[in-house]
């Protein structure tokens, strides 16, 4: 009989030490939330950037095809940002799995540990006391036929103990995996980022070279800023210098003396009449996406400072890459007091849009951008990148965009 309870005493020991050592945090439906809402973003990003490589080598404008390049370069940063948020989800639900598990394995180990804790008493009764002392032969036999009786049911528990031990262990090995794939996507996430900056550096270079112009625009948005009162101050003055502009545009050229025996004027009038149409201002604007990965946490409308918020805020990554939501042209490149360092966009279609809370800027004011073009980052710590849209000078909430 010792010798039984010896064994089934060796046997349960290493489970329930296991079960000790088994090794979250926050809301797990947020955070599968967050995993979901990464991974989508991660996918949306990649088949940017490929549609923006295979853009880039249909370009035959060297201006066109750096300006996709760029943004294809962006789009793969802004793909491994979102590929980490959605490691960094996935390792927070394997910690809280793992956190639930520890705490059905004390459950399972306490009346083990009781259990095993009795056996052990008995193993160290003295065999030849135990024969002596009245009415020991009695117990002893009654000790063997409770043991025997016990015996299925612990072995029931130690079977669902070493099944939720090799659980553990599996949920160890994928917590590590995670780890790996995160060290991964951040090495990526540094090397595109060089990438990028050195692509600016020779684009900065080149237009320097080639255009003086954008420094005399550069310089009246800035004296614009300086006049402005606040923001909508600033976009109205950029709004109207860009319908001003527009309108210049647009004015016919010089119309040539039709020469002598000529059809003339009647002929003019008659092309005209057939001419086509101007095309009808877009309602939408094309290509449309956020400028930045990352959390929704204040909507169009939302309360904000006791006012109605004009555009939409996100929650994103230190340094996040942040990009011009559609094509246009850049009105506006630098700081605003208050709001950090902030971009204007000219649109077709009288758009345009606004970003704020960039710590960091790579674009100039008189750069035509595409959808996606890198405009500069996010700072330190938990920043938030704010979009607001602009129709013919009226707030619209830029969700919408994304409908079309």
């Amino acid at each position: 009989m010792r010798a039984g309870v010896l064994l089934m005493a060796a046997l349960l020991a290493p489970l329930l030490a296991s079960a000790a050592g088994a090794q979250g945090l926050d809301d797990p439906a947020q955070t599968r939330r967050d995993l979901a809402a990464a991974q989508a973003q991660a996918g949306q990003a990649r088949a940017r950037a490929e549609r923006l490589d295979h853009d880039a080598q249909q370009a035959t404008a060297a201006a066109d095809k750096a300006a996709k390049e760029a943004a294809a370069l962006a789009a793969r940063i802004q793909e491994a940002e979102a590929q980490i948020v959605a490691d960094e989800a996935r390792i927070r639900i394997i910690e809280t799995q793992r956190r639930e598990l520890r705490a059905q394995l004390a459950q399972r180990q306490k009346p083990l540990v009781e259990l095993t804790g009795a056996l052990q008493r008995l193993s160290r009764r003295p065999p030849l006391v135990a024969l002596l002392r009245p009415g020991s032969l009695a117990d002893s036999v009654h000790t063997r036929a409770l043991l025997e009786s016990m015996l299925p049911q612990v072995q029931r528990r130690t079977a669902a103990l070493r099944s939720e031990l090799a659980r553990a262990r599996a949920l160890q090995e994928q917590a590590k995996a995670a780890e790996a794939a995160l060290h991964g996507e951040i090495a990526a996430l540094g090397t595109r980022r060089r990438d990028l900056g050195a692509m600016e550096a020779r684009q900065r270079q080149a237009a320097r070279e080639a255009n003086g112009g954008a420094s005399r625009e550069a310089e009246r948005a800035l004296a614009l800023a300086e006049k402005a009162r606040d923001l909508g101050g600033l976009l109205d003055g950029l709004e109207q210098a860009a319908a001003l502009r527009d309108r210049l545009a647009a004015l016919p050229g010089p119309v040539l003396r039709p020469a002598p025996g000529s059809a003339g004027v009647g002929q003019m009038v008659n092309e005209a009449a057939y001419a086509p149409s101007p095309s009808p201002t877009p309602t939408a604007l094309p290509d449309f996406l956020l400028p930045v990965t990352g959390r929704l946490v204040s909507g169009f409308g939302d309360a904000s400072r006791g006012t109605a918020a004009r555009g939409i805020t996100l929650s994103v990554r230190a340094q996040a890459q942040v990009v011009a939501p559609s094509g246009g042209r850049i009105a506006f490149a630098g700081p605003f007091a208050g709001y950090g360092q902030i971009i204007i966009i000219d649109h077709p279609g009288g758009f345009t849009s606004l970003i704020t809370g960039l710590e960091r800027i790579s674009a100039q004011v008189g750069d035509n951008v595409v959808a996606g073009s890198p405009l500069g980052a996010a700072g330190g710590g938990r920043p938030q990148i704010t979009l607001e849209l602009r129709r013919d000078g009226r707030p619209v909430n830029p969700l919408d965009q994304l409908h079309h």
